[in-house]
């Protein structure tokens, strides 16, 4: 029984020495760990579960996931001091948490700051067309910019570009003025384009015609079959009078008077 009690109080000493000078902690898969000894960095550590003494060591762990920000709007001047509010998108990730963390206090606020001095750097050696017409490059030539620059910040850059780009009230309106005078212009250009392809097909038309006349008379036949009330007259002098061309829905009150005055006009030639 003695024995007992002492193996019982053993286990209770031992227990109130471990949960007195050691802690554990436990670091996650998305997480590194920093352990600092008496201050200093020791190691990294990876995922699982570690024990240190609560007197000298101190772990700090650090979210290594990709984060992705927003930078806010800033106001940016162009070379031609037209100023222009600039949204950034970042993608990033802590790639050394040791230089995250002991290198720089905030690494979050320096990556801001990096992007912004950067962008207003490239911005401001554009003028306000070029920024519009190289939108889309302004983002990769950031990228390029500042990639070496994180990465002495621990970090890794993933992705930088334009969110959005907005302009004074005044000079949205002229880029519309702008916009929509292409636009016209454009269009005043089809339908020039339009008007000369026809006219020259009527050029080969006209050219087809004088070295072929029988297409002249095919051409008038298909033009009268079709229309109505049409007269025309083929290969006859000019003292013969022309006959209305008998087409289909004419009124039968019509053709009995034609035959009527037909029937009149021989028999007066008999008498």
């Amino acid at each position: 029984m003695d024995k007992i009690l002492a193996v019982v109080g053993l286990v209770i000493v031992v227990t109130v020495i471990v949960r007195v000078f050691f802690r554990k902690e436990t670091v996650y898969e998305f997480e590194r760990g920093l352990l600092f000894r008496k201050g200093l960095l020791n190691r990294t550590l990876s995922p699982g579960q570690h024990w240190f003494l609560r007197m000298q060591s101190n772990i700090q762990k650090v979210d290594i996931r990709l984060r992705t920000i927003s930078v806010p709007s800033q106001e940016v001047l162009s070379s031609d001091n037209v100023t222009i509010k600039v949204t950034l998108a970042a993608q990033y990730l802590v790639s050394d948490p040791g230089i995250a963390i002991t290198k720089v206090e905030k690494f979050q606020d320096a990556f801001y700051m990096l992007l912004q001095l950067s962008l207003r750097e490239l911005v401001g050696g554009l003028k306000i067309d070029e920024v519009i017409a190289k939108r889309q490059e302004i983002g990769k030539s950031l990228f390029e910019k500042t990639e070496a620059k994180v990465k002495d910040l621990g970090l890794t850059l993933k992705v930088v570009d334009v969110k959005d780009i907005m302009f004074p009230g005044d000079l949205k309106k002229i880029f519309s003025q702008v916009v929509k005078a292409q636009k016209e212009g454009q269009a005043s250009l089809e339908k020039a384009r339009g008007e000369s392809a026809a006219l020259r097909n009527l050029a080969n038309a006209a050219k087809m015609l004088e070295g072929n006349p029988t297409l002249m008379q095919l051409r008038v036949l298909q033009s009268v079959d079709a229309g109505t009330g049409n007269t025309m007259v083929l290969g006859l002098s000019s003292d013969v009078m022309p006959l209305p061309l008998k087409r289909q829905g004419q009124s039968s009150g019509a053709t009995s008077e034609h035959r009527e005055k037909t029937e009149e006009s021989q028999s007066a030639r008999r008498d």
